[in-house]
């Protein structure tokens, strides 16, 4: 009734996919094993990143201003995405995506200042 044989690459796609990612994962582990990379010294324990150990408790919480920062960066830099390919090619789609664009940036501007009003930007 039903002809499987249309989902063999498929099924092989998903094996090759699976193989790989698994490949990812556990290779370097056992690598690491071997290479004795899993002994920790207390040169390996150092702190590398910032050059000074932490002072504070690494499960403290963060200022809720800190996230709408960086969830107004985001919306930005997307804001960015979807404005270039729309400028490049504005003259051919018309005057529906001209005003489709400005509605969208009109919503963002709207958005940066009602969290301009709010002091989501204000940063002690």
């Amino acid at each position: 009734m039903f002809d499987l044989s249309h989902y063999l690459p498929i099924l092989l796609f998903l094996g090759v996919a699976i193989l790989l990612s698994s490949a990812f994962v556990f290779l370097p582990i056992i690598a690491a094993r071997f290479t004795g990379a899993h002994k920790p010294t207390a040169e390996k324990l150092t702190e590398y990143e910032c050059g000074f150990p932490a002072f504070e408790d690494s499960r403290s919480q963060f200022d809720v201003r800190f996230y709408l920062v960086a969830i107004l960066f985001i919306i930005f830099d997307l804001e960015a995405a979807f404005i270039y390919p729309w400028a490049v090619s504005v003259f051919s789609l018309g005057w529906t995506a001209w005003f489709a664009m400005m509605g969208f940036i009109a919503e963002l501007a709207l958005g940066l200042v009602y969290a301009w009003k709010k002091g989501a930007l204000e940063w002690e």
